[in-house]
């Protein structure tokens, strides 16, 4: 809506014949000026000089204007003259409302006012504000300042035009709901500081509440507590009104009032007394009869049980017992807190909630005291020891891998009659199988089952990893069919850790057992890793066709197979020494974009070197340097044999060295493989050397490779041996 048609053509000409008009500082236009000077609204820019206009001819209008246009600005700085400084000062909370009012009213009239009249000059607004403001303070002086809350709340003068008055009330409505926004965001300040929300917003903080959350329980808070506080001021409104109609009643009434007896006093009643009641009373609510003795019985369970719901604070730590508390806290690994724990409970008396402060302290600063004081309170009568106690205290020391100390603790929760519970069960199979005693890991899993606890799919698979790592995969499989006997669906690495133990023992057919079981019963995919592993067992177990058919179905997949995988397949050739086969696959592989790795050149020169292939093998080997790595440690096996055939001496010395370094590492097969190259190049001496060796280790020299040994060593085919 266009504000030009606001003002009539009369009433634009008249801003600038305003000389006769007489403004006094108690006038309503002088309110504006005042109420002006807020500093809630934003800021007012007025023209500091007028220049060649008729509004400012009058010195008398002069002077006025000039206070109207310095009162105007917002800044909480404004200063006025002694006069207005005291009026302001004297002004009742009414006075201070209707200014803040104007104050906002100006700001935003001022706005729809520069945009309607884009080419006026600063001065002609301010005469429009000053015109319209006068208006509308007289018309607030008429109803007060609600009576600016309707559209039609006042006749139009003719001066304005009926768009302007509409103008001016919607501005003046758009001004009150501003101002009661800002009197319930100032109220909402007043209860957000309050002590209630505060104690709640610790206690929220305390509990583990964060971030917005948090934030929104405050402001949640807050606003409960001031929609409560305005109800029971609105109660209170109601009884004071109340109240008010009474007196006037009574004053309608005339000053007589008749007493009990019926005799008529003189004068105003002063005092009101509650009629006399007749009888028991009977509290009911619902039909519920609350005056019921029993009810009685109700409110003191009620009040036991809120120790339990709010329990109570722990005592405070001052003087003597601060200092003792210091020395706990500052006590080293190896010292005994057994004597300042004495003394400190014989300061403080303390209940659990304060050994329980202590215990948090220590835990913060130190773990080894803190076990140890854990451990001394286990035997303390004021700290109140539950099992719970003793399974939260084993569960610690596991998780530390201190056995002994949480077998300990065990010992004296039997001690004691206490009997482990289902948390504590579970928490000895896991500290069990983690260090490898399946023993007592089985006795612990039992007793949990026991306990009718029916174990979750993190224990089943604690103790599945347990039979792996004692290589013990048949126990493991039969929890693995409990597991499924209960609809438990165990997690993918269970059957991978399964899949890795047979793929290394090189049983195909168990390995092929477990693949269908996770494909078919875990619902789990085969992917790269576990068709790697089922081409290699393949491999192991000297079955070509079947670790190709493993290859073949991983390409239809749309899988890539990588360098590992290769050398599998080859490693699956090399036991039927198919070498042609072997070397057209590696053909196609290369023509796909293939590069064979150190995995791949490891098996040919592996292969190469047993059919003294050996300038070929050393081509393979100058290809892993190239790469940039050293040859794998099981290569020297092949590479002491190859230097042997070869005769370079010093490179099968340096092989030799390589492995007695890692002899920890070598199989029995590759001990063979080494005597058996030893003693075929005359190293005799060497190769009982080697066998001494592999019999420190446990293993045993196969019959055919003992008959070969002692056969070289009854002809004493040669006498030279390696140099050292």
């Amino acid at each position: 809506m266009n504000l030009r048609r606001f003002f009539s053509k009369n009433t634009v000409n008249r801003i600038a014949e305003l000389n006769g008009r007489a403004f006094n500082q108690h006038s309503s236009a002088y309110i504006c000026v005042a109420a002006a000077s807020i500093p809630r609204p934003p800021t007012f820019h007025p023209s500091g000089a007028y220049h060649g206009s008729s509004f400012m001819n009058c010195p008398k209008h002069n002077r006025i204007y000039n206070q109207f246009s310095r009162c105007i600005q917002t800044s909480g700085q404004v200063e006025l003259d002694d006069d207005s400084s005291s009026h302001l000062e004297c002004e009742s909370e009414d006075d201070a409302t209707m200014n803040e009012f104007l104050s906002r009213f100006v700001w935003l009239m001022r706005k729809k006012l520069a945009a309607s009249y884009p080419k006026c000059e600063k001065d002609t607004i301010n005469g429009m504000l000053v015109i319209i403001v006068e208006n509308v303070v007289s018309e607030m002086e008429k109803g007060g300042l609600q009576q600016v809350m309707g559209s039609g709340a006042s006749t139009p003068s003719g001066d304005f035009s009926e768009d302007l008055w509409r103008t001016v009330w919607d501005v003046s409505n758009i001004v009150l709901r501003n101002m009661e926004k800002e009197k319930k965001k100032e109220k909402m300040k007043t209860f957000l500081q309050s002590e209630e929300v505060k104690e709640m917003y610790r206690f929220a903080g305390e509990v583990g509440i964060r971030g917005d959350m948090l934030r929104e329980f405050r402001f949640k808070w807050a606003r409960q507590k001031m929609e409560k506080s305005d109800f029971y001021e609105s109660l209170e409104r109601m009884r004071k009104e109340a109240a008010q109609n009474d007196s006037q009643e009574k004053d309608q009434r005339g000053n007589k009032v008749v007493n009990e007896d019926g005799n008529l006093l003189e004068g105003k009643q002063t005092g009101v007394s509650l009629p006399k009641r007749h009888g028991k009373i009977k509290y009911k609510i619902y039909g519920l009869d609350l005056s019921n003795p029993k009810w009685a019985k109700v409110a003191d369970k009620i009040n036991e049980s809120s120790k339990f719901m709010w329990p109570e604070e722990p005592k405070p730590i001052s003087n003597k017992c601060k200092l003792v508390t210091e020395k706990i806290l500052s006590l080293k690994d190896e010292d005994d807190p057994a004597p300042l724990l004495g003394e400190w409970k014989d300061l403080l008396q303390p209940s659990r909630i304060d050994w329980v402060g202590l215990l948090d302290k220590l835990k913060e600063q130190n773990s080894n005291i803190h076990f140890k004081v854990s451990e001394f309170l286990l035997s303390e009568d004021s700290f109140e020891a539950s099992e719970r106690d003793y399974s939260k205290l084993i569960d610690a020391l596991a998780k530390e891998n201190r056995l002994e100390d949480a077998e300990r603790i065990l010992k004296k929760m039997n001690d004691m009659g206490i009997l482990p519970d289902v948390i504590t069960s579970i928490t000895l199979i896991k500290m069990y199988c983690k260090v490898g005693n399946l023993s007592r890991a089985k006795e612990a899993f039992d007793s949990c089952k026991a306990h009718g606890f029916r174990p979750d799919v993190k224990v089943y698979s604690s103790m599945v990893m347990a039979y792996v790592n004692a290589n013990q995969p048949k126990d493991a499989e039969s929890i693995l069919r409990e597991m499924d006997t209960l609809g438990i669906k165990p997690p993918k690495d269970i059957y991978m850790a399964l899949l890795h133990l047979y793929t290394k023992a090189g049983h195909a057919d168990l390995a092929e057992r477990i693949r269908t079981a996770m494909q078919f019963t875990g619902g789990f995919s085969m992917d790269l890793e576990s068709l790697t592993l089922m081409i290699e067992a393949c491999a192991r177990a000297g079955n070509p066709d079947r670790a190709l058919n493993y290859f073949t179905q991983m390409t239809n997949l749309g899988l890539k197979p990588d360098d590992r995988c290769t050398a599998n397949v080859i490693a699956a050739y090399e036991k039927k020494n198919l070498l042609d086969e072997a070397l057209e696959l590696l053909l196609k592989l290369e023509k796909d974009g293939f590069e064979p790795g150190v995995a791949t050149y490891t098996v040919l020169v592996d292969w190469f070197s047993k059919l003294d292939l050996l300038e070929e093998a050393q081509q393979l080997l100058d290809k892993i340097s190239e790469q940039g790595e050293a040859p794998p440690f099981k290569l020297h096996v092949s590479l002491c044999g190859m230097y042997i055939k070869s005769g370079a001496e010093k490179k099968a010395l340096q092989a030799l060295g390589v492995l007695e370094s890692k002899i920890d590492e070598l199989e029995s097969e590759d001990f063979e493989r080494i005597i058996g190259s030893l003693a075929g190049g005359g190293y005799v001496q060497d190769a009982q050397m080697v066998h001494g060796l592999m019999e420190s280790r446990g293993f045993v020299l196969s019959d055919r490779m003992m008959a070969s040994l002692m056969a070289s060593q009854a002809l004493g085919k040669s006498k030279k041996t390696l140099m050292r």
